[in-house]
């Protein structure tokens, strides 16, 4: 068994989308994935699971969740060895100065590469710091400027689609529960 990750989009936003953590934790349960936990209402599921390879496990999800929930599910699909990685590859001092700024993980799905995605991201000089790692970007804004930032800009871009975005306390959280899966 190995624990994954799975980032649902745009679910629990504006209205849109409702569901209830419970009934998204029985229905991962249901299409046969183990230990499922969910962490907060955006969308955040650990769980584990036999498959190996990601892109069988996200179709399986999407569909499942597209057909339970009457919604076209996105996903990203994301393993404890991967989440680790992205967290310790974020750039020096990244998540240090949470008084200052915020700070946001761009998780890619796959085939969108962050050299890819870079070409998308915007950034405000003075306010905004973008960065690609191997699998995600990272982001940080001033949060005495933060309305200036440049980060919501990336919704309106055809990218977005295959992008979601979780902010880096619930990213290292994320990767505490898996650790914990998987020890």
């Amino acid at each position: 068994m190995s624990g994954y990750l799975a980032l649902l989009r745009g679910i629990n936003v504006g209205g849109k989308n409702i569901i209830k953590m419970a009934d998204l934790k029985a229905n991962f349960e249901s299409m046969g994935f183990s230990d499922v936990t969910t962490y907060i209402q955006s969308g955040n599921v650990v769980f584990q699971s036999d498959e190996k390879d990601k892109a069988v496990l996200t179709t399986k999800i999407e569909k499942g969740l597209s057909k339970r929930f009457n919604f076209l599910a996105r996903v990203v699909v994301i393993s404890y060895k991967d989440i680790a990685a992205i967290v310790h590859a974020a750039p020096g001092g990244f998540g240090s100065e949470d008084k200052k700024f915020r700070y946001d993980v761009i998780f890619l799905k796959e085939p969108l590469t962050p050299k890819e995605a870079m070409k998308s991201v915007r950034v405000r000089e003075g306010v905004d710091a973008a960065h690609a790692g191997k699998q995600a970007l990272y982001f940080s804004r001033l949060i005495s400027r933060a309305s200036q930032s440049y980060l919501t800009k990336i919704i309106g871009t055809s990218v977005y689609q295959n992008m979601t975005i979780r902010n880096w306390n619930t990213t290292t959280k994320l990767l505490e529960l898996l650790s914990n899966m998987s020890s």
